[in-house]
């Protein structure tokens, strides 16, 4: 195993067709759409029905403390549980020797941050749009007593129609 100049160990290369153990399911890896703390997320098209995801890929080289692991629970149980508009929808998760993958809602828009990078701006009338969906999203899920607990630009993302979707729940807890 190898690391980097930084510190952290290399990325171990994604292949190109991913399986899901458990339902036979073929994603073919397409476009990377970027990278967080933990996980890289590409395009993944079920291969059968030509569906489109947002898959998020977690090396298990990097899920060797309890910490890390607990993490990466929340990041899969909070999700499956959670229903709402304006939620990046949890579709499945598996894992193969390497690597942990979560398929998810794909939000071709990007995010808010990317939004604000590339226009500079956000007006006071989109502001206005996307808070009432983010205040929606966060009554639901204080109502089912979670908080996310990592509410920026970056985690909240946009549909194909302009909606918002929060996402990336690895910090978000149960009370």
């Amino acid at each position: 195993m190898s690391s980097s100049q930084n510190g952290r160990k290399e990325d171990i290369p994604i292949p190109d067709v991913v399986i899901d153990p458990s339902t036979g399911n073929r994603y073919m890896k397409g476009k990377f759409l970027g990278k967080g703390g933990f996980a890289r997320c590409y395009e993944l098209t079920e291969m059968n029905t030509k569906e489109v995801f947002a898959g998020k890929i977690v090396s298990k080289q990097l899920l060797t403390k309890q910490h890390q692991k607990e993490k990466m629970t929340q990041e899969i149980a909070i999700p499956r549980a959670v229903h709402q508009q304006h939620i990046v929808e949890f579709y499945s998760f598996f894992e193969d020797d390497q690597n942990v993958y979560i398929i998810l809602e794909l939000c071709r828009r990007r995010s808010l941050m990317e939004m604000h990078k590339r226009r500079k701006a956000i007006t006071e009338q989109e502001t206005r749009y996307f808070m009432r969906q983010i205040v929606l999203a966060c009554q639901y899920l204080h109502d089912n007593k979670i908080i996310h607990r990592d509410l920026k630009l970056g985690n909240l993302f946009l549909n194909d129609d302009m909606e918002l979707k929060i996402g990336d729940f690895g910090l978000a807890t149960k009370v």
